[in-house]
């Protein structure tokens, strides 16, 4: 069976992202390995001993995983969002909120004809996210 998970690419600010995630969505950090403690410390840069080769956060039953990017590898996140479905909307405006803050909003967390609640944010660390709190059927 094929269980799909989350891999998000940072350009060396993966740790912050996770520890912002943890608390955000009320996950668990289960992973966090630095590029100097692993057997590819010899393919980073000599500044890269700290970041991030390989993270994970449990939420509920789905992983997020990341990891920094070697600097001439990175690219900006594009042509995709990571979808937040939620039931509750003081839920959504939480997340959003907090995804919000230091980021850049696409479109304002508002009702619409499908959602209690639905918006577009990029956050602080580059990556889009997309919240839809449905309405019930």
């Amino acid at each position: 069976m094929v269980k799909p998970s989350i891999y998000l690419s940072f350009n060396g600010q993966c740790e912050a992202a996770f520890m912002f995630y943890e608390r955000c969505f009320g996950g668990k950090i289960t992973s966090l390995l630095t590029w100097g403690d692993s057997p590819m410390a010899k393919d980073a840069p000599p500044d890269w001993g700290a970041k991030i080769l390989h993270a994970s956060l449990s939420v509920g039953d789905i992983l997020l995983a990341g990891a920094d990017t070697l600097p001439q590898a990175y690219e900006r996140p594009r042509g995709f969002s990571v979808l937040l479905g939620l039931s509750e909307p003081m839920d959504a405006e939480r997340i959003y909120s907090a995804l919000a803050e230091d980021g850049t909003v696409t479109v304002p967390l508002q009702e619409t004809f499908w959602a209690l609640r639905y918006g577009w944010v990029t956050d602080r660390f580059g990556i889009p996210w997309t919240i839809n709190c449905g309405k019930a059927e």
